[in-house]
């Protein structure tokens, strides 16, 4: 049973583009639709080699975006389950949430904010809704895919109000308004935490197995450390070295029971009664309580000083950025050496021109981006 505060496919706010009805394609509703859209979508199967962590991980048991993705999504319907939300949409929304990333990470699309910074710039988050409304057109009839106005507001604002939009933001929200102004639905607030759930503790099972973090390190955390007292509490003839993994579980565990409790006290706190009544609550609903948002920002804290900012991270973000800025100069002189389809449209006035080529440098993975440099540039 739902909530009265969730979301509901059949009270959702359109699509851009109406379909015919009937249900040829089996017997789903919108958000499922949606879910299952992003899933068989180009831009989510890329996913699979983009830097999460660490810059095309030699190991085989490293996240990448597309494992990030699928961890999140099995936190958020978790949490929305227990809050009687609606799962689908949020599925779709953790699914969807990375899709915009360029090769590299966050490396990656540093080096494109700065070649574009005469043409607008680049965010992740805006660039995610271009490719999903714009670039990733699989249908007959219209561009993008169509995916329902709810699910285009989470991916919007599943970090909050959109107050300063960039030019990719407010080209999708002139094409189907989006009310950045206003808080998302729960589904996507449940997105979004659920993002932060995943990365700060599925980073930290990555950088112990890289060897960038030590146990040691952790316990200096306190949040860490308590987590690890009841770890060895329920399990104190167990090797430490087994129960690195059941830390991990154990946090993720405390993280999520304490969005869910917080989540349904400020729900009553708000007097939330419908979707709408989330949207205008001018708050943020779903959560961490104070105390554990606090805490949370302490690790990551500890996990930028002592794994995103260890020195072979930055090393590798700094040749990182080298390829993509090389790249994109490379195309700026001849747009013939783009893949075929590209260079037709690349004619024409900046920004389109610039921003046009930024398109196709995000759409590429880790690994074809570090190919194609090599190709052109000459080195590796």
């Amino acid at each position: 049973m739902l909530a009265p505060y969730a979301a509901r496919p059949d009270a959702h706010l359109g699509r851009l583009y109406a379909e015919p009805g009937g249900d040829a394609r089996g017997p789903r509703d919108d958000f499922q639709r949606d879910r299952d859209r992003i899933i068989h979508s180009i831009a989510f199967r890329r996913l699979r080699h983009k830097t999460q962590v660490f810059v095309i991980p030699d190991g085989d048991h490293y996240r990448v975006r597309l494992t990030h993705s699928l961890e999140v999504a099995q936190i958020g319907r978790t949490i929305a389950r227990a809050l009687g939300l609606n799962e689908d949409l949020t599925e779709a929304l953790c699914l969807a949430h990375d899709i915009g990333h360029p090769p590299f990470g966050h490396a990656g699309e540093d080096a494109l904010e700065a070649a574009l910074e005469d043409q607008g710039g680049f965010d992740h988050n805006a660039h995610t809704l271009r490719t999903l409304m714009v670039l990733e057109s699989p249908y007959p009839r219209f561009s993008g895919l169509n995916l329902t106005w709810d699910m285009l507001e989470g991916l919007a604002k599943h970090n909050g109000p959109v107050l300063s939009p960039t030019w990719a933001m407010r080209e999708m929200d002139a094409l189907f308004p989006l009310r950045l102004h206003e808080w998302p639905s729960l589904e996507a607030q449940v997105a979004a935490i659920a993002d932060d759930i995943a990365y700060d503790n599925h980073d930290i099972d990555d950088g112990l197995r890289a060897g960038l973090l030590t146990l040691e390190q952790l316990l200096t955390v306190p949040l860490v450390a308590e987590t690890w007292a009841g770890v060895k509490a329920r399990y104190p003839d167990v090797a430490e070295d087994r129960l690195l993994r059941e830390l991990v579980r154990a946090q993720i565990g405390v993280m999520a029971n304490d969005v869910i409790a917080a989540t349904r006290e400020r729900i009553a706190i708000a007097n939330v009664k419908s979707v709408e009544d989330v949207r205008r609550a001018g708050v943020q609903i779903a959560g961490f309580s104070d105390g554990m948002a606090a805490r949370e920002r302490e690790l990551k804290r500890f996990m930028y000083a002592s794994l995103y900012h260890h020195p072979s991270q930055l090393a590798a973000a700094d040749r990182a950025r080298d390829v993509v800025s090389e790249l994109f100069a490379a195309y700026q002189a001849d747009p013939s050496l783009m893949a075929a389809g590209w260079p037709e449209d690349c004619g024409g006035e900046e920004p389109q021109r610039s921003r046009h080529i930024a398109d196709y440098i995000a759409g590429m993975t880790d690994r074809y981006a570090q190919q194609r440099h090599a190709e052109i540039c000459g080195k590796r």
